[in-house]
């Protein structure tokens, strides 16, 4: 699997869906590999979502490459069968997989990349980051952001609704986390759901199959040339998953517009109005986990790598999958993530037969 004392092809740094899909990829083409995982155990971020999180397509919609994800018996499939997927997944094509392994850094090096642990390191020709973006939550700054002494978690850290029961809350962000924990919230707490704009709901009969055809669509048009009109209920719109129909129907599905500043116990709005709020949950994404790429110097200001589809512009041993649609169209979705896997290895293949010739 890769010591001191061992030159591999390829260094994978993850082990959720986009790294196990570039590793199925990978094992087909007798390369050397190991993958660095930061986690305990199998299932990548999956293993930190809340309780209740369900997917927006059933299993066929959702698998990775090679082995399609076993059917559920009603409705789409939740946290916890994902996370079992992705366990026999890696199980099923005995994957070199080291873990738990906190990459710290990744140093150039002659003959490659070299990267290091607290305690050890690997060395590599190439590396694959799929580190994707869990780790990294993104909260805005607020006024007085500081004075509010209530508590505060991001949905990265939410599991479940009961603990809030009985309290005031804000939900704050308006996509598809902030919809379903709202929901979930408001069956039990004093809840506000706080967007920058009116939600945009997509059709009830719209989930992440016709999200992902979309998608194709628009990714065969670009690279033909020309442009197709972005559909009523673009990308980013809220599915309308049954815990977000379900408060619909109980009337609540309402959100409003952000408030002022903080105060000590709680929030002022723009009319002058002062709410007392026990706690705050932040719906508000993520960001790329890429510090341990800070000494590569490769990562801009944005926090992202500048790449040529998936390879880096300034170092050209690293490539990343998963992270964004800057990393490749819907490539940070089960089912969207082969096709950036797929080329990602065949670029690594070319390239490292160029070394050889």
């Amino acid at each position: 699997m890769g010591t001191q004392n061992t030159l591999l092809d390829v260094v994978v740094i993850g082990a959720g869906q986009a790294a196990l899909t570039t590793a199925y990829f990978l094992k087909r083409t007798g390369l050397s590999f190991v993958l660095l995982d930061a986690e305990q155990g199998p299932g990548g971020a999956w293993r930190h979502g809340w309780d209740s999180l369900q997917l927006f397509s059933p299993s066929a919609w959702s698998s990775i490459a090679g082995w399609p994800m076993p059917p559920v018996t009603d409705g789409n499939p939740g946290r916890d069968h994902v996370v079992d997927y992705l366990a026999q997944y890696e199980s099923r094509y005995g994957f070199p997989i080291v873990r738990p392994v906190e990459v710290t850094n990744v140093e150039p090096m002659s003959f490659g990349l070299r990267v290091h642990s607290e305690t050890q390191h690997w060395d590599a020709k190439v590396v694959i980051s799929a580190t994707g973006t869990w780790s990294n939550p993104r909260i805005p700054h607020y006024p007085k952001s500081e004075l509010y002494q209530g508590q505060q978690i991001h949905s990265a850290h939410y599991r479940c609704a009961e603990s809030f029961q009985g309290k005031r809350v804000l939900v704050i962000g308006g996509g598809n986390s902030g919809a379903q924990i709202y929901a979930e919230i408001s069956k039990v707490a004093d809840a506000t759901w706080v967007t920058l704009d009116d939600p945009m709901y997509l059709p009830d009969d719209v989930d992440g199959r016709v999200l992902f055809e979309r998608a194709t669509e628009r990714l065969k048009a670009h690279q033909e040339g020309h442009n197709i009109p972005q559909p009523t209920g673009g990308l980013g719109d809220i599915v309308m998953v049954p815990s977000v129909k379900e408060a619909r129907e109980r009337g609540v599905l309402k959100a409003v517009r952000p408030f002022e500043f903080f105060t000590p116990d709680g929030v002022v709005w723009k009319n002058g109005d002062e709410t007392r709020v026990d706690a705050i949950i932040w719906c508000t994404g993520f960001a790329p986990s890429l510090n341990h790429l800070r000494g590569l110097n490769v990562v801009n200001s944005q926090g992202r790598v500048d790449v040529h589809d998936n390879r880096s512009s300034i170092e050209p041993r690293l490539w990343l999958v998963g992270y964004g649609d800057w990393t490749g169209l819907a490539s940070a979705t089960l089912i969207g993530v082969t096709r950036t896997a797929r080329n990602v290895v065949k670029e690594i293949q070319q390239y490292l037969a160029q070394d050889i010739a």
